[in-house]
């Protein structure tokens, strides 16, 4: 066995999995562990957001902590290293092998590829905080070993940990200057040059060529500060401060004038508002949507509603008027099952489904997300009840799945809980149809040739016209205002 061999099997790194279904990338919300703590196979190391939703992640291995190659609120590439440990603690002081992601010798990369556990994948285990079951080891002093020669340097820690890192000291003795070569690597290197991820982010951020830069690091690897002095050159070097008057420019500007820009806040678009931003992007402009509006007397309904908060059937669910709506939408559909389909562009067909996942928009901390209750036309009233109720409680809490929120056929989205009458919904991707619940309003409504107060509610059914004509459209909305008149259809239609 190889000496890099037996280092990568020693020092096993973690990579950010693909936590839902195709998902490109996750953001770092927190860490649970730190460098020098102990964990064990199967232990919550840190929780990640993707576009879909908030995720723990479980490290496979028994050992230490050795590094976080990322800090928090960094947003990181599926299949990138995230933390390394040090599965044979007692083996000796824990010198960490050559930089692994980012050395490019073929031999050492061979032996890495070789290392890399059989058979293991990430088990994505609940939501939300885990209380840490970690214990921190005390960290002794190499006998014998220069500062300058630690494994891991304060400059490249703190760089791991989102830190700003000090200048690099010193070294004692003069080195040989190191300048980059015509391979792009640095002189001694093999292949391309050394650096860490976040600091090969910084480069490309700044359209800054690695093989240009001269390495100041332990090893000679690109440090941060490297990039930073590498981009520095381009500016003009500012004058030296003299004692004076202030700018005329700022002298010049008129009395009581703001800036606009310091009253303004910037925040980066990621998480679940950038896939719902690109999914309603993509839906809009792909699938033609046409929305069409019914207004109903849903007096009956609402009395339905109280009658069934205090049935035994129902004792212990949450019955609300959506219920009722998520129910005469499902009925209509039973009737009109050709609605029910996805267009398959690739293949140039149309996918008719003989199942409902019903999706129920959600407002969370985290943005607006759309989960989906399986199967929803096979179940009775109570069941649509108690997967509803469960629903709403685990998206509000932050704890859906990446699984609950695909596989969508058609979706509701209650906006008559902000007051709005209706709106035009959008599609969800894939999905055919999306119902709009507007607010239940008491108002003047003709009833048996005389006008009373009743209460009244507005639907919006938003489709995709290539799937959906008027004519089906106009039907199936016209069922569900139907059902929410006279409720008892429930019984004779569904």
């Amino acid at each position: 066995m190889t000496a890099s061999t037996a280092k990568a099997q020693r020092f096993r790194e973690f990579k950010m999995p693909d936590v839902g279904e195709g998902l490109t990338e996750a953001e770092i919300l927190k860490w649970y562990v730190q460098p020098g703590d102990t964990v064990t196979d199967g232990q919550v190391v840190c929780e990640v957001e993707t576009a879909k939703a908030a995720v723990e992640l479980p490290i496979p291995y028994d050992g230490v902590v050795h590094e976080l190659n990322f800090g928090e609120g960094v947003t990181v590439d599926v299949g990138t290293v995230i933390i390394s440990v040090d599965t044979d603690p007692g083996a000796g002081p824990a010198t960490a092998p050559a930089p692994a992601p980012e050395q490019a010798p073929q031999d050492v990369a061979k032996d890495e590829e070789e290392a890399e556990p059989q058979g293991r994948q990430a088990v994505l285990v609940g939501y939300g905080a885990a209380p840490s079951s970690t214990k921190r080891r005390a960290r002794k002093p190499q006998a014998g070993v220069p500062a300058q020669q630690e494994p891991v340097s304060a400059a490249l820690q703190a760089e791991l940990n989102g830190r700003t890192a000090p200048a690099p000291a010193a070294p004692s003795a003069p080195a040989a200057p190191v300048a980059p070569v015509a391979n792009g690597a640095a002189a001694g290197a093999v292949g391309r040059p050394l650096a860490k991820p976040p600091v090969r982010k910084l480069a490309k951020d700044l359209g800054i060529d690695l093989a240009t830069i001269a390495p100041t690091g332990p090893d000679g690897i690109i440090t941060r500060e490297d990039v930073h002095a590498a981009a520095a050159p381009a500016a003009a070097p500012a004058p030296a401060e003299v004692p004076g008057p202030a700018p005329v420019a700022e002298a010049a500007a008129p009395a009581g004038v703001v800036d606009a820009a310091a009253r303004e806040r910037r925040v980066p678009v990621k998480g679940v508002r950038k896939a719902t931003a690109q999914a309603m992007v993509s839906s809009a402009f792909t699938a033609p949507h046409v929305t069409e509006f019914i207004t109903v007397d849903v007096t009956r309904t609402m009395k339905l509603v109280q009658e069934l908060k205090q049935d035994p059937d129902m004792a212990g669910l949450r019955v609300n008027p959506l219920l009722l709506v998520a129910k005469a939408f499902l009925v209509a559909i039973r009737r009109h099952p050709e609605v029910n389909a996805a267009w398959d562009e690739a293949r140039q067909e149309i996918v008719y489904k003989d199942y409902v996942n019903l999706g129920i928009a959600a407002a969370t901390p985290r943005g607006l997300i759309v989960p989906n209750i399986k199967d929803a036309g096979a179940k009775t009233l109570p069941q649509l009840a108690g997967e509803l109720g469960d629903l709403v409680a685990t998206a509000r809490e932050g704890k859906t799945s990446p699984a609950a929120m695909t596989g969508g056929t058609v979706t509701i989205t209650n906006v008559g809980v902000f007051g709005v009458d209706t709106g035009t919904p959008i599609l969800n991707p894939g999905e055919s149809a999306i119902l709009a619940f507007g607010a239940v309003k008491l108002q003047p409504w003709v009833h048996k040739g005389k006008v009373k107060a009743r209460q009244v509610t507005t639907l919006a059914l938003s489709f995709d016209h290539r799937l959906i004509d008027g004519e089906l459209g106009s039907k199936l909305l016209a069922d569900i205002a139907a059902v929410l008149e006279r409720p008892k259809r429930l019984i004779t239609w569904g």
